[in-house]
């Protein structure tokens, strides 16, 4: 199945055609989730590759061999991709790992039947945008970027693959006081407190670890390991599919990266749009606890309001 040039619509969102078809988007949101089930939820790169690695470890105490020697698109595959149903199948890997970039109102529906554990992943939208254009460039089913400036007003229609950033992240995160089987956990803590992110995540996936166990799962998913690992860096894929000499996959995995891309007046124009499009969200987002007035020196993760 090749389509690289070829853009899904689907319930007014863009989908690149070589990974997702008609079929498979519909079949995606009525599938029969269990109970055992995990599923990651993220927005693309949020920092979904790098929690695949984290449930994988936790779920195998720490035991890299499974994250080794079975690609991530095998142990976690994508819920809305043509393939998944044929890799579910194929998979005997439990409890069944499965990963998605759909928003929460197409998903929301066949979930509520299900007592699924759900993780969702979010990220700084600045950074988020800035390593969604770099993998524009390198990733040939996905348009070609354009210029930064372009790319990043289109990120701020939510007219890019996948839609908006805001409306995915409001929707997820606005479950959280009411779906007592969802975790909402960002990059940025798994990049500034990976032991306290591995302890977080395994409590809730009901799997606690001893300390060396939560040692080896931080040692294996750390992002030189995973960008040394030919089962999570995606340099597996053929050329025609990602083109490896245009930038890597994993590219940086630094907070804060956004601040080598924007321009004062790109980064003013951005706080505007995200203060208006993010006022309704119950998360207070808190980047530097240093400087809390008009700083953007991103340290610490986004952070429930009290209620």
């Amino acid at each position: 199945m090749s389509r690289m040039d070829v853009m899904e619509v689907f319930n007014g969102i863009l989908f690149p055609g070589h990974l997702h078809t008609q079929d498979s988007l519909e079949i995606a949101l009525k599938f029969p989730f269990q109970d055992t089930d995990i599923l990651i939820a993220s927005y693309p790169k949020s920092g979904t590759t790098w929690m695949q690695e984290m449930v994988t470890l936790i779920s195998n105490r720490g035991d890299p061999h499974l994250s080794q020697t079975v690609p991530n698109w095998a142990r976690a595959p994508w819920l809305e991709q043509h393939y998944f149903a044929a890799v579910l199948e194929a998979s005997s890997i439990t409890p069944r790992v499965i990963t998605t970039h759909l928003p929460h109102h197409l998903l929301g529906l066949t979930l509520q039947s299900s007592k699924a554990k759900v993780i969702y992943v979010s990220r700084n939208p600045k950074d988020v945008l800035v390593s969604f254009y770099h993998f524009h460039k390198m990733a040939n089913f996905l348009p070609e970027p354009g210029t930064f400036p372009e790319f990043l007003n289109r990120f701020l229609e939510g007219t890019l693959s996948y839609g908006s950033w805001f409306d995915h992240v409001k929707e997820w995160t606005s479950q959280t006081a009411t779906m007592s089987n969802l975790l909402h956990i960002t990059y940025e803590e798994m990049s500034l407190d990976p032991h306290g992110t591995i302890k977080r995540v395994s409590s809730f996936l009901q799997c606690p670890l001893m300390d060396d166990e939560v040692n080896n799962c931080v040692k294996h998913c750390s992002f030189s390991s995973m960008k040394d690992n030919k089962m999570v860096n995606y340099t597996q894929i053929a050329e025609e599919i990602m083109d490896h000499s245009k930038g890597s996959f994993m590219r940086k995995g630094k907070i804060g990266d956004w601040k080598n891309m924007f321009t004062e007046e790109q980064n003013q124009y951005f706080r505007s749009v995200f203060k208006s499009k993010m006022q309704n969200c119950i998360l207070e987002f808190v980047w530097d606890e240093q400087d809390k007035e008009e700083t953007d020196n991103e340290q610490i993760p986004l952070k429930n309001k009290e209620p």
